[in-house]
């Protein structure tokens, strides 16, 4: 074969190895892979041979590696890890040559170098790391890996405790089995050395600084976890509150979806572990977790996430097959929602669920595959070695805090039963079941091995079971919890938070003061060249401040903000376009039109109000919903007293992060007793748009509402925002608040407010009609921006007998303030609710019980609408134009019975 231009044939430039080494791994692959006959002739081209060999393992080595516990499969033909493939024979292995980057042997023979190859890359641990581009990780890796071939130089002593964690872990599951037969509890058993693991991950951890560890998991374990490395006591996972007691309002939830926290020693100091509560859709909490830790490292101003560590458990088949996995892989090295790197676990029990055929559950050879989007190392360990696993922990974290990336363990082990302990797998999985029924558990194999090598005695080994029965039996905790003043020091206090009672606060801000807001969001700190569309707004902004203009949309959300951050609580708003505005009317960051003449591109107004100020964030997120939802709901159950926002381009965007609001924002209060004060701003209004830019799907949050768990409101005017967003933070609560926001509102000239709108009053869940038309006889109730649409055709029609109120706040329900209003109308004899969503959308149904019961005696509630539709709206102006005035001509005109 010819080599390629880059590579000089022969002479070898003298031998010289480095020359080689100036070339990509990748660009040197493409080539070595290649068969070379005859390299053995001349010396140059077995010494070529010979780098092209151990580039082979760096690559290939893993699929040698003998990993999977129960050996069910040869590995496959991997001829390029043969030196025949090479074109060296047997007469070479006794010869001598240069290894290149081999770590620490320069020149020795073939058989050497084999010898240290397969002991690096095809014992119990096989890593896969050269897809990585940067140099200094590939060469951080090879260091340990090749340093190490495969002999871990673990002490007695950790083996005594690796032993103990296996046994603890076992014991668990088998006392468990005993004493609530029959119960799901979805096992470990098969992958006990998962809290070693985890035991072995929290000491690296601290020995690095770490003050937290924040954990996700999924199901599978979970109750081990909980008990072993958290310190929860087995019988409260088993509690139940009685029936009907008035003191437990919590539905609950299954005890492997539960979490807690607790504070735990460590050779190296405590740490405090948060383990996340999780639904069964099992990778969400993925991008849940990666948020809590970005707030709780905020709190700490810990940049590099040295004291913060996110540590997120996978199942195999899940990792693969969920795409949240991938989207929060590719939001976690960006600016808004880094980390400083996680590190990744994966449960790979090499099933995925009990009835797949392995064949059908991915389309990759590995289920971590999908970490190699953002070049994360996998290090694949074998379960049945406690000492191989304590390596993996111990390079992945030291990677983690080196290069502050994620990283992946692989931990290929099995599961004893089936996917829960009622499912019988030998149905649909014989060979593999026969195989595990007749396999000495990880505790069994390892007990053995260090009786053999005389770390302990076999009375020892017994007497370790005997100790951990005895706690279980008595009910004491394994792993004590430890007395510290996390709580008083970085703890969040969510008790000031809790009560049934949502009061009504104060959430005017003083003019003097908004006068001075005003000003320093609309003076420029230095020089900067504005586009002339943002300079018209900062004009318009100024005028406002004056007096001279009336308060829109982009200016109410901003004081706002400013208001906020005056008083030092934090804001923080994503989303995409958020810095802008989807419809360019936020303008939160100011970007020079002659950046590169300067060093700063971009100025952000909210920064600069004064020193004691709280922090600002704004972030154009990735183009994902669902994982970047997630990880803002993570964020807000961390930090109650910031003002956490997620922006959706349009509303209906939201549909892609519908599990986080159905298991987490809507139920998470309920289940787990999880406060949360997150916003969503949800851009929405029929305006002829399409089905797909119209809708928010207001009815399916009014369908999720109950027991007081979210608010969901429509603001038509700027100053009901600004009260809105106030009252979040300013108020002794925590709920999440949902915002059918305006689109055309933004800029509508009746849709304005002035500064004593801001300086006194507050929200109003209704707004009654401005003209107050006493002798009405019909009474039009609406929610969002059709209430323009009904008051110019109100006026057009000279329809003096009717009076069309707002309902701003559509749950909780505000029906004191809304019969207050309807009993204004004393004349009134027709009551109608108008929308402009269809009939089987929108507020209707989900609200009509509560219109007629605030109705005057005798009298209900009358639909004027879209009739009932599949989709949102109509994707013809013609079509919406011509829905809207028949809506419009229902809601004033058309005559009803009562």
């Amino acid at each position: 074969m010819s080599a390629p231009d880059w590579l000089p044939t022969s002479p070898l430039h003298g031998g010289n190895v480095a020359y080689l080494e100036q070339f990509s791994d990748e660009a040197l692959a493409s080539w070595l892979a290649q068969p070379v006959p005859g390299a053995a002739a001349g010396s140059d081209a077995a010494q070529i041979a010979v780098l092209r060999l151990i580039n082979a393992y760096r690559y290939l080595g893993v699929r040698k590696a003998e990993l999977d516990p129960l050996q069910r499969f040869e590995p496959p033909p991997t001829p390029e890890l043969d030196p025949e493939h090479y074109g060296l024979t047997e007469a070479d292995l006794a010869r001598e040559f240069d290894t290149g980057s081999l770590f620490g042997v320069g020149r020795t023979t073939l058989a050497d170098v084999l010898r240290r190859l397969r002991s690096a890359y095809c014992g119990h641990v096989g890593v896969e790391y050269m897809h990585i581009t940067d140099v200094a990780r590939k060469r951080w890796l090879q260091e340990r890996i090749e340093a190490a071939q495969g002999r871990f130089g673990v002490s007695a002593d950790l083996k005594k405790q690796l032993l103990k964690r296996l046994t603890d872990a076992e014991t668990l599951e088998k006392f468990l089995h005993t004493r609530h037969v029959g119960q799901k509890r979805f096992s470990l058993e098969g992958g006990e050395s998962l809290i070693p693991l985890l035991d072995q991950v929290i000491s690296r951890c601290a020995r690095h600084g770490a003050k937290e560890v924040v954990m996700g998991m999924a199901h599978r374990g979970r109750i081990n976890v909980l008990v072993n490395i958290m310190g929860r006591a087995v019988d409260s996972l088993y509690e139940e509150p009685a029936n009907g007691d008035p003191d437990t309002p919590l539905s609950g939830d299954v005890k492997y979806h539960q979490g807690f926290s607790t504070d735990v020693a460590t050779p190296y100091g405590p740490v405090h572990l948060a383990l996340a509560f999780n639904p069964s859709h099992l990778e969400i909490v993925h991008p849940v977790v990666r948020g809590s830790v970005r707030a709780r490292q905020d709190r700490r101003g810990d940049v590099l996430g040295y004291e913060v560590v996110p540590v997120i458990l996978h199942g195999d088949a899940a990792l693969s097959g969920q795409g949240v996995v991938m989207e929060s892989l590719n939001m976690s090295q960006t600016r808004g929602f880094r980390n400083g790197g996680a590190i990744h676990i994966v449960i790979n029990n090499q099933i995925g669920f009990t009835t797949s055929d392995p064949r059908d559950v991915r389309s990759t050879l590995y289920c971590t595959d999908v970490a190699k989007m953002v070049e994360a190392p996998v290090l694949h360990v074998n379960g049945d070695d406690p000492e191989a696993v304590a390596f993996a922990v111990q390079t992945a974290v030291d990677f983690r805090y080196t290069f502050h990336k994620n990283v992946f363990i692989d931990l290929v082990c099995y599961r004893r039963h089936g996917h829960n302990e009622q499912d019988e797998p030998l149905a649909t999985q014989p060979l593999m079941y026969r195989r595990i029924n007749a396999h000495p558990s990880a505790r069994v194999l390892y007990a053995q091995r260090l009786v053999e090598e005389g770390v302990l005695t076999q009375a020892q080994v017994d007497d370790l079971v005997d100790a951990c029965r005895t706690r279980l039996e008595h009910g004491e905790p394994l792993r004590p919890p430890l007395e510290t003043d996390f709580k008083e020091t970085y703890g969040m206090n969510w008790g000031r938070f809790r009560g049934k009672a949502v009061p009504e606060v104060p959430t005017a801000v003083p003019a003097a003061r908004l006068d001075f807001l005003g000003e320093r969001i609309t003076t420029l700190a230095h020089e900067i060249e504005l586009h002339p569309r943002v300079q018209k707004v900062l004009d318009d902004r100024r005028r406002m401040r004056a007096g001279e203009l009336p308060v829109d949309w982009g200016y109410a959300e901003t004081l706002a903000y400013a208001s906020l951050l005056d008083a030092g609580h934090n804001v923080r708003i994503s989303g995409q376009d958020s810095a802008r505005g989807t419809f360019f009317h936020r303008h939160a960051v100011w970007h020079d039109q002659k950046r590169e003449r300067r060093q700063s591109g971009v100025y952000v107004p909210l920064e600069h109000l004064h020193d004691r100020q709280g922090d600002f964030t704004i972030i154009d997120s990735l183009l994902s919903e669902e994982a970047v939802l997630a990880f803002e709901y993570g964020y807000a159950t961390a930090a109650p007293d910031t003002l956490v926002v997620w922006e959706a381009q349009f509303g209906d965007f939201v549909n892609g992060a519908q599990v986080v609001i159905d298991q987490f924002i809507t139920s998470g209060e309920a289940k787990w007793g999880r406060l949360c004060g997150l916003v969503l701003l949800l851009p929405h209004g029929f305006e002829g748009q399409g089905p797909e830019h119209s809708s928010a799907r207001l009815e399916r949050f009014l369908q999720l509402c109950a027991q007081d768990n979210i608010q969901v409101c429509v603001p038509t005017l700027p100053a009901q925002l600004f009260h809105l967003l106030r009252r979040q933070i300013v108020r002794p609560t925590r709920k999440p608040l949902v915002i059918m926001s305006p689109k055309s509102l933004l800029r509508h000239p009746a849709s304005t407010s002035s500064l004593a709108d801001l300086s006194s009053g507050a929200f109003s869940p209704v707004i009654d009609d401005p003209r107050a038309p006493q002798q009405a006889t019909r009474v039009v109730l609406c929610s969002g921006r059709v209430w323009f649409d009904l008051e110019a055709a109100r006026a057009a029609r000279g329809l003096d007998g009717v009076a069309i109120a707002r309902v701003e706040q559509l749950y909780p329900f505000p029906e004191d303030a809304l019969r207050e209003t309807l009993n204004g109308y004393p004349h009134a004899a027709t009551f109608v609710w108008a929308q402009e969503e269809p009939m089987n959308q929108g507020a209707w149904f989900q609200t009509l019980h509560h219109l007629n019961h605030c109705a005057p005696a005798g009298h209900r509630f009358h639909y004027a609408g879209r009739p009932a539709a599949a989709a949102p709206a109509s994707g013809y102006v013609s079509r919406h134009r011509a829905e809207l005035e028949a809506l419009i001509g229902d809601a004033l005109e058309t005559p009803y019975e009562n």
